[in-house]
């Protein structure tokens, strides 16, 4: 049997082939041309190809966007925590310079509370200066002096830093326009805090020196009183029993809620100490412990001695000094004036009653300048030397008598040298 020999599809064979569709009892046949099954088979595989390889681009491109999407949602998310944590940043920066603001603006408060009070203790205490200058010795004048730093104690070199507390208390600040603002604001802050500190101290060291300043006068004025006194108790002189006590109450508060009670305090005592001071000035300007003539030589003391017109030995009532006629004789303590005409063996003479039972007599002037009944000061002019009297020439005799009885003049004028400068 010969073999047939099968041709292929796309082979050189011509012949059409023949595709035989039976349905049923019907038959359909159609004839496809070698050419015509080509271009199909073609078409097939490319369509073939174009949907594998749609699908393929589908595919990767759902899983090129899935990762897309899976990394852009990271990225926000590392921008959201990034973001929440600078806003948290943010809230405790904020909150930190609300507090730090707030602790600014009470230290100011403050700070402007106590210069307030400075300035009010400083008004109080210059009047009490002004009665120590008038009344301590010339040695105690450097304590008197204020400290003049509150004026300035809110000027800055730094003029971004502060521009004073309260201008009306402090005075202007060494700048009046506020300048540009600088990129530095770290050391802007660091300046003023530094500022502040730098006022609170001043302030407190203002403090400081009217508390000493208050208790050195105190302590000057009760040390010059005492001395005074204790040189006028040789003299026999004594204050007056409760002469150093003056009235005083009101309602009971305590130190520990009044923040200027220290200060009140020093300040009640310093007004004390110069009450006392200025009483004993005061009575010891009321005992005869000035010279009568400054300058003149003692020509005659006090006592027993050769007189000098007989020569027997008698009683000096008082002491001489030896001066030119017409010296000036001055009043030795404040007083009244008793008596102011010729009497007898003291010539003219002028006699000053003080008080405390103490009277000073002037004699042998050659005038008389004051009236009986006048008022005298410690050195006002009360005549002229002269040789009036039982008298051997130009010459002042003073005298000096405690309840009628004549006492030695020199003890009060050594008492008047020794606290001399005091008064």
């Amino acid at each position: 049997m010969k073999k047939v020999k099968s041709s292929s599809i796309f082979g050189t064979i011509k012949e059409p082939h023949t595709i035989i569709i039976a349905r049923g009892e019907t038959i359909r046949h159609f004839s496809v041309k070698p050419w015509a099954a080509l271009l199909g088979g073609s078409l097939a595989v490319g369509f073939a190809g174009t949907y594998i390889l749609a699908t393929s681009y589908l595919v990767f491109r759902d899983q090129l966007i899935t990762g897309s999407v899976a990394r852009q949602a990271q990225i926000e998310r590392a921008y959201e925590d990034r973001i929440a944590a600078l806003r948290t940043q943010l809230d405790r920066v904020t909150s930190r310079q609300l507090l730090d603001r707030k602790l600014v603006e009470g230290k100011v408060a403050e700070l402007v509370q106590r210069q307030k009070r400075l300035t009010e203790q400083h008004q109080k205490l210059a009047p009490m200066l002004k009665r120590a200058g008038n009344s301590l010795p010339a040695d105690v004048a450097p304590h008197l002096a204020m400290d003049s730093d509150a004026d300035t104690i809110v000027r800055s070199e730094d003029a971004d830093a502060f521009y004073g507390i309260d201008p009306i208390i402090t005075g202007p600040t060494s700048t009046t326009q506020k300048p540009a603002p600088r990129d530095d604001k770290a050391k802007a802050k660091v300046n003023k805090a530094g500022l502040l500190d730098s006022v609170d101290h001043s302030l407190a060291a203002i403090e400081t020196k009217q508390s000493r300043q208050m208790q050195t006068l105190s302590n000057s004025a009760y040390e010059t009183a005492d001395k005074i006194m204790d040189a006028l108790a040789a003299t026999g002189i004594k204050r007056a029993a409760g002469g150093e006590t003056a009235g005083a109450g009101g309602p009971l508060i305590l130190a520990s809620f009044n923040p200027t009670a220290p200060f009140d305090t020093k300040l009640a005592d310093l007004n004390d100490a110069l009450h006392r001071l200025e009483g004993a000035k005061k009575l010891a300007k009321a005992v005869p412990i000035a010279n009568p003539a400054p300058g003149m030589p003692v020509s005659s003391s006090f006592g027993v001695r050769r007189d000098p017109l007989i020569g027997m030995m008698a009683f000096h009532s008082g002491m001489d000094f030896r001066a030119i006629a017409g010296t000036s004789v001055l009043a030795t303590a404040n007083g009244t004036v008793t008596a102011a005409e010729y009497a007898g063996g003291y010539g003219n003479m002028v006699e000053v009653d003080h008080g405390n039972g103490l009277v000073t007599r002037y004699g042998h002037m050659s005038q008389i300048l004051v009236k009986t009944g006048q008022r005298v000061k410690l050195g006002d002019v009360l005549g002229k030397v002269g040789s009036t009297g039982r008298s051997t020439g130009p010459h002042l005799h003073y005298e000096v008598r405690r309840n009628g009885n004549a006492v030695d003049p020199t003890t009060f004028l050594a008492i008047g040298r020794q606290i001399a400068a005091d008064l």
